[in-house]
């Protein structure tokens, strides 16, 4: 799935001194304005800003979920529904719920299904948080997008946002391929294979590189 931020729940913007945000933030930055005069740039314009986590593995990909094809605002309200009929979203709750129930809370057939299909990998351990840390990111990304409705940009993007990888290249995100254009192509947006090779001079840190990248957007995907 090709998307950006702005076609979903907005990404967590950012928090000066943010508790619980990336204890490799600084390190980043320092590298990427060291070697990078764009960065540096943008990095000047948000002092003491960084990235901060959202919600637990479950709900932040159920969220993902829902709001995929949806303005922010739909996406919220569907899921301000479907928290008030399940009294708290988990897979175990998840999985009990009707169809016709789901379907008041706003979600499609489609979406009822890869909700449950995500609940079920919760529960049968098929998805399993606890051996995450021992996974490098492409083993932790095919392991998600096995389930209905999760491809790898929406893995990316909590690979990123939730799990703090550092260093996510999601090449298939719209925005960020316009603000590569943006800043190092003149304007003109790039391709993924050109993309690939500018973020390359930012590795190991290309999380925080696309945050930044991101938030010179206007508006910033993530905040719309």
């Amino acid at each position: 799935m090709k998307s950006s931020g702005a076609t979903q729940e907005p990404m967590p913007t950012a928090d000066v001194a943010a508790v619980g945000s990336p204890p490799w933030w600084d390190e980043a930055v320092a590298y990427l304005v060291g070697c990078d005069p764009v960065l540096r740039e943008l990095a000047n314009r948000l002092p003491g800003e960084r990235l901060v986590p959202r919600d637990d593995p479950f709900i932040a990909l159920a969220r993902a979920i829902v709001g995929q094809q949806l303005s922010v605002k739909a996406a919220r309200t569907i899921w301000r529904r479907l928290e008030e009929a399940a009294g708290e979203v988990t897979p175990a709750r998840l999985s009990r719920m009707r169809a016709a129930t789901l379907a008041r809370c706003g979600l499609s057939a489609r979406k009822a299904e890869y909700l449950r299909d995500l609940a079920v990998h919760f529960r049968t351990g098929a998805i399993e948080p606890a051996r995450w840390p021992s996974l490098d990111d492409e083993a932790l990304i095919a392991e998600l997008v096995v389930v209905r409705g999760i491809g790898r940009w929406t893995a990316e993007m909590f690979l990123m946002f939730n799990l703090m990888r550092p260093d996510v290249l999601p090449l298939d995100d719209v925005g960020l391929l316009a603000a590569i254009g943006r800043h190092y192509n003149g304007g003109i947006r790039v391709t993924r294979e050109q993309a690939a090779e500018i973020g390359g001079h930012w590795r190991p840190w290309r999380t925080a590189a696309s945050w930044y990248l991101w938030r010179s957007l206007d508006p910033p995907p993530m905040e719309e």
